[in-house]
């Protein structure tokens, strides 16, 4: 493995040669079940690595793997989890990326992100009771509001520590953003490439 182009870091990073959690394909509900049960048995390691390669999938579910990387740091203080992008990061993928720190961020060097706004796909129809009519509307644009108050969480840790201004991503993100790993880093949003 070339040496990896990084800022000041406090680990050999030849770990990540070898990662503990291998996480490739599109993200869904069985590939969640297959995520656990290898964080399960590498749960018991001090430096946890978690490799990715998606084009996305469900943005609920990569939330909850998000999830389940931040309840297992948070029950072993001394546990350290690094995220590796290999290849292409797309959409979901990004959002659990989003869950490591910027400082355990790492990606390969031909690795690709892309990013974007959360999407919606909904026919609404409206007929009978005006009353009615105006709930089923006013449902709809809370569950957009909600969609983008959870879309700006998730933005809000990328760019976390990072040179990158929230406002500025919301801009780039309005079409799909696709970067390299260069610009990634360029952009602090990964701590290196490896």
């Amino acid at each position: 493995m070339a040496k990896p182009t990084r800022r000041a870091h406090a680990c050999d990073l030849s770990i990540l040669d070898a990662p503990q959690v291998v996480v490739c394909g599109e993200i869904t509900e069985d590939l969640y079940a297959d995520f656990r049960a290898q964080t399960a048995n590498a749960a018991r390691d001090d430096l946890v690595v978690v490799a990715m390669t998606t084009l996305g999938g469900d943005p609920e579910v990569a939330r909850a793997m998000a999830e389940e990387v931040r309840a297992h740091a948070r029950s072993n203080a001394r546990q350290r989890w690094i995220f590796l992008g290999r290849a292409v990061v797309y959409s979901a993928g990004v959002t659990f990326m989003s869950a490591f720190a910027r400082s355990d961020r790492y990606l390969s060097r031909d690795c690709r992100l892309m990013i974007h706004e959360r999407q919606i796909h909904k026919t609404l129809e409206i007929h009978g009771p005006l009353s009615a009519c105006m709930a089923s509307a006013q449902a709809l644009v809370h569950e957009i509001e909600n969609g983008m108050a959870i879309q700006d969480e998730g933005f809000a840790d990328l760019v976390k520590d990072a040179s990158l201004p929230l406002e500025t991503l919301r801009l780039r993100v309005r079409d799909n953003w696709y970067l390299d790993a260069a610009e990634a880093l360029s952009l602090g949003l990964v701590e290196g490439l490896v």
